[in-house]
């Protein structure tokens, strides 16, 4: 199983378990963003949980008894209002883009930006044309 699609099942387990929605994500090669409706649990029980899970699978797949996985510390935001969740949700799909890993949001498979695609928020053209102004505070 590559890692993409362990973090996939990993969320997908601990949805199912914890009822949390995630309203956008990127998965990127050193690290993930990701929009979630905690629900019931906090933001941070939520990443906990994430981190800890996938860590264990993925040392467990690769023989890796001791190997840090993840940074220990996350940053979280409280999204204001509409303006604020459609920067963040925005800078996420970009990331791939910003790290110059694909000239077009939509090469980078690993993203939540296709489903938003196929729901008709963003054009086909969206982050290719012109760059998107990532400045702000998005914890990196």
């Amino acid at each position: 199983m590559d890692n993409a699609n362990l973090f996939k099942t990993t969320v997908d387990n601990i949805k199912q378990r914890v009822n949390f929605e995630m309203i956008a994500w990127v998965l990127m090669p050193d690290h993930f963003h990701v929009i979630i409706d905690p629900n019931k649990a906090t933001p941070a029980t939520n990443i906990k949980r994430v981190k800890l899970t996938f860590a264990y699978h993925y040392r467990k797949e690769n023989q890796l008894y001791r190997a840090k996985v993840w940074q220990s510390r996350f940053w979280d935001h409280i999204i204001r209002d509409q303006r604020d969740m459609n920067r963040h949700i925005d800078y996420i799909h970009y990331n791939p883009v910003k790290h110059g890993m694909v000239k077009s949001p939509f090469a980078w498979p690993e993203s939540s930006i296709h489903g938003y695609f196929k729901n008709g928020y963003y054009s086909h053209d969206w982050g290719i044309n012109e760059s998107i102004d990532t400045d702000g505070e998005y914890g990196e």
